[in-house]
Parts: C-alpha cells; structure tokens; sequence
C-alpha cells in the first residue's frame, strides 16, 4: 500500500482549503443551537415541561439516532470509495439536514409535540453525522500530512465560531429582542420556534463554498450496482483485517470510549444548564456563546500543537483536563461556578475532536478515505447509544441530572487509558487483507 504522504493532489492550495474549512462553519450552528443550547431547553421547558423526563426522552433519541448512524455510515463510506465521487452523498445529506431543521418551526410549546420534536432532531442527526463521513473523508486527499493537524483544528475552530456567530444572531435579533425581528409572536415561542429555520438558510448559505470549489476525488468509478456490491464486500474485507492491525483498531476503540463520553456530555450540556441551575433558554443560549469562543480559541491553537507533538499527546492533554474540570462541574451548586467551569472546559473539547481526525487522516490508506472515516464514524457511534441511555435510565431512575451526568466521566478515563497504549504513526497501514 501507497504511504499517504506520497500520495498525490497534496499541493497546499488556499482556496479548496478555505472552503472545506468553511462547511464546519456552515454546519456548525446545527449541533450547537439544535442540539446543545436553544432546542434541548426549549424542549426541557415549554415543551416537556419537566428536566428529567425531558433528559430521558432526550437520552433515549440521541441513542436510537447514534444507533442508526454506528450502522449505515461505514457502508455509505465504503460504497463512496467504489464508486464515484463523495461530494454528491454530501449534498443528499446536507438537503435532509436542513430541512429538518427547517421544520423545528412547527413544534409549538405543547406537550403533544414533542415526539414531532425528537424525530425531527433525530433525522437531523443522522443527516448531519453521515454527512460528516464525506466531509471528514476529503481532508488526507486535500492537504499534504505535515498539515494535517492545523488544518483540521482550522476547521473545527471556524466551526466553533460559525456556531458562535450564528448564536449571536439568534440571540439578540430574536431571543432578547423585544418586539422580535419579524414580529414574531413570543407567546407562541416563535422567537424560539425560529431558530430551525435560521440554521437551515445558514447551512444552505455557506456550505455553497465547498461544492463549487474542494475537488472532489473519484473512487474506482464503478457504476451503482456494481459500488454497492464491492463497497459490501470491502468494507467485510476491512473489519475482518482490523483486528491484525493493532494500532489503528486500539485507536478506533479509545476513540469509540471517550467520544461517547464527550458526546454524552455535549448532548446534555443545555438540559443540564436549564433543569439544575434553572436556566433560561437566553441564559444557556448565552453560556453557549462563551463556551463556543473558548473552544473555538482551542481548537485554532491545538491545531499547531497537534502538528508539532502529535495528535495522541494532544487529545490526552484534552481528556485529562475535561475530567479535572468535569468532576467539579457536577458539583458545584452556583450558576457562577458552573459558567467558570463550563467554559474553561470548552478550552479542550475542540482539540479534542480535531485531533481525533487528524490522527485518523494521518493512518488513512489512499483510496479509502471515505471507508476509513466511515469506520472512524462507527467507533464515535458505535456504543454512542450507552451514554445518552445510561443517562436517560439514571435521570428516569433517580430524577437527578447530576448522577445521571457523572456516568460521562468514566467513559473519559477509560478511553484515555486506552490511548496510552497506542504508538501514533503518520504511515498507513496495509489493509488488503
């Protein structure tokens, strides 16, 4: 097999670079609006109406959707890789994604909405995670490996702060607003309903970059039939010979551990804001604006450091930090220290997923970049349903969000550990089985 470093179309080219970087600024506002800060307390308050089932609801969702994704993303990606190009599949989930968003309009603040409400984020999740496969599967075709690391950490710090700009706008032309930009109608939450329609026209709007201006490399170029056969085929070929290939298959395996734990944590950062300490739907819309800049900030700065001591030291200083700072963050019982905490952890939360695809790109054979990511996507949702349901049992269980929420800090620790044991290589490994 081919070093990826001799690959070719590694040439450093600002423009394509540019507009890959862009989509995480598009797509951004989606996970932090819909899933994280504006819809989770809206759902918690005026929908549900109760923090703990309103976090049980929520938990079992996100694992149903994270079971969805575990399945159909490697085979999505394995397809890609046989047949033609990725960009396409991109487009097809980008569409989902925003019309689901879009359609967040329709949920009224009634009880009698709310399965309305977790389908339509659900779908919207799995749009957005498969989607990601694609997007994720460009970056070891699009920049040469010794720049990797910041050009991932360029991506998710633009998307940190795509989600910022996006929050912002939310915040002051709706949510404080008072009348609201349009004349909305605040006793039909429709300053709060909007927030759907404003993420879809934003992702529409500057996803557009990327479709007209990141090439797009072909697969084998199969016809249809004949990708989905051999994609199969390759990917049952590909799990077969991953577990002789120990430092990729531990890497993936570490990865699958504390991504859910981060994953878990983000998902319920909102509900957790809103039913504990009481917050509004502005307050946590305004926590989220703070801890999106102090991620975004780390995400740009790990990026070099990623590409100067490597991607493994990067995301263990990451997880070391989320849990010192996770640990009190479950205790403390004023709204002050919960927002000191909160946004000093959103230093390394970035670092830590941008270091993740980098580490992955960097062991990412040529040719099967989107089979790979699809893989790489697989081990983030794999077990990703075990988070959010022991979360929702224990919430359900015990109707107490702060025990519910410390499940989080052993899948950290664990998939910490794990790491410790992997040797980081920029050499791709043979996978021909």
């Amino acid at each position: 097999m081919t070093d990826s470093v001799s690959s070719p179309a590694r040439a450093f080219e600002r423009r394509p670079v540019f507009s890959w970087c862009l989509f995480d600024w598009a797509n951004s506002p989606f996970p932090a609006i819909i899933l994280t800060f504006v819809i989770p307390a809206y759902f918690a308050q005026a929908v549900v109406g109760d923090a703990a089932t309103a976090t049980s609801q929520w938990a079992f969702m996100t694992g149903a959707a994270a079971l969805v994704i575990a399945f159909v993303s490697p085979i999505l990606g394995s397809i890609a890789d046989q047949g033609g190009h990725r960009k396409p599949w991109l487009v097809v989930f980008t569409v989902i994604l925003a019309v689901g968003s879009a359609l967040l309009w329709f949920v009224e603040p009634d009880a009698a909405n709310a399965v309305l409400l977790l389908w339509l984020v659900g779908i919207s999740v799995v749009a957005f995670e498969i989607g990601m496969v694609f997007y994720n599967a460009l970056l070891p075709t699009l920049v040469p490996v010794s720049h990797v690391g910041r050009v991932s950490g360029w991506a998710w710090g633009l998307g940190y702060f795509g989600g910022l700009v996006a929050m912002i706008l939310v915040l002051f032309a709706f949510l404080k607003s008072d009348p609201p930009l349009l004349g909305l109608d605040k006793d039909a939450a429709e300053h709060v309903r909007i927030v759907g329609p404003v993420v879809a026209v934003w992702l529409a709007v500057f996803c557009l970059p990327l479709f007209l201006w990141t090439p797009d490399p072909v697969g084998r170029g199969l016809p249809a039939t004949a990708a989905i056969r051999e994609g199969l085929a390759v990917l049952g070929r590909t799990l077969r010979a991953l577990p002789r290939h120990g430092q990729l298959a531990r890497f993936l395996l570490a990865r699958m551990i504390f991504t859910d734990g981060l994953n878990t944590l983000f998902a319920f950062g909102g509900i957790y804001a809103a039913g504990t300490f009481g917050m509004s739907v502005e307050q946590v819309l305004m926590f989220g604006l703070v801890l999106n800049a102090t991620a975004g900030a780390g995400a740009f700065a790990f990026g070099w450091i990623d590409d100067r001591i490597g991607a493994k030291p990067t995301i263990l200083i990451g997880l070391v930090a989320i849990t010192a700072l996770g640990v009190p963050l479950l205790l403390v019982e004023t709204t002050l220290w919960f927002w000191i905490l909160g946004s000093a952890l959103g230093i390394f939360i970035g670092p830590v997923q941008s270091a993740s695809r980098s580490m992955m790109a960097r062991m990412t054979p040529p040719g099967m970049e989107s089979e790979m990511f699809g893989l790489f996507a697989l081990s983030g949702k794999a077990t990703a349903f075990v988070g959010p349901w022991l979360v929702g049992l224990i919430a359900f269980s015990y109707g107490s969000q702060r025990i519910a929420l410390a499940t989080v800090i052993p899948f950290l620790v664990i998939g910490g550990l794990l790491l410790l044991t992997v040797r980081e290589s920029d050499r791709p490994e043979n996978f021909s089985g």
